[in-house]
């Protein structure tokens, strides 16, 4: 076993132990099945937003103003998507405003599921955002609380969708 494999074990089992079981409903779904991916691409994030600031420092910035109406288009409709997806499921499944059991809602579980899959994908997508504003040079808008809801949302999401992935536990 090769260094990069013990170290996806050892951070596995870390969060395994600190969550418990994970559930099998999402086995298989990209960047599900191990940590070491959502936390190596958190790393990255964090890395690009310090090593960005330094090499643009003595740059022009980037204007981008295409690149962001394009992005912010995107991103506004896969949010639209998800809000409508969402709101269909929940009501065909019956979900309550109250906890419901992990199963009571069968395939209709997996259908929001596969919603808040997307969800958590977009925290990686919105990565982006910081990576626009070093590009841009608006570093006073790079906060301590921009980059740790970040990087935490993306970390937070792939806990949720592993151990309660429709969104709802008793």
């Amino acid at each position: 076993m090769n260094h990069l494999e013990k170290t996806d074990r050892l951070l596995n089992s870390i969060v395994d132990s600190l969550f418990g079981e994970r559930d099998t409903r999402v086995r298989g779904w990209l960047l599900l099945d191990s940590y070491t991916p959502t936390f190596l691409l958190t790393i990255t994030y964090l890395l690009t937003i310090y090593l960005g600031t330094k090499y643009m420092r003595n740059r022009p910035a980037y204007s981008l103003k295409n690149v962001l109406l394009l992005y912010n288009f995107s991103v506004t409709m896969l949010s639209f998507y998800m809000l409508v997806e969402l709101m269909s499921s929940v009501w065909s499944a019956g979900y309550r405003l109250q906890c419901q059991g992990l199963y009571e809602a069968g395939e209709a579980d997996i259908r929001v599921s596969k919603i808040l899959w997307w969800y958590y994908f977009s925290k990686l997508i919105e990565f982006l955002d910081t990576i626009f504003i070093v590009l841009r040079k608006k570093n006073n808008q790079i906060s301590f609380l921009h980059v740790y809801h970040h990087a935490s949302m993306f970390n937070i999401w792939w806990c949720v969708l592993n151990w309660i992935p429709c969104g709802q536990s008793k």
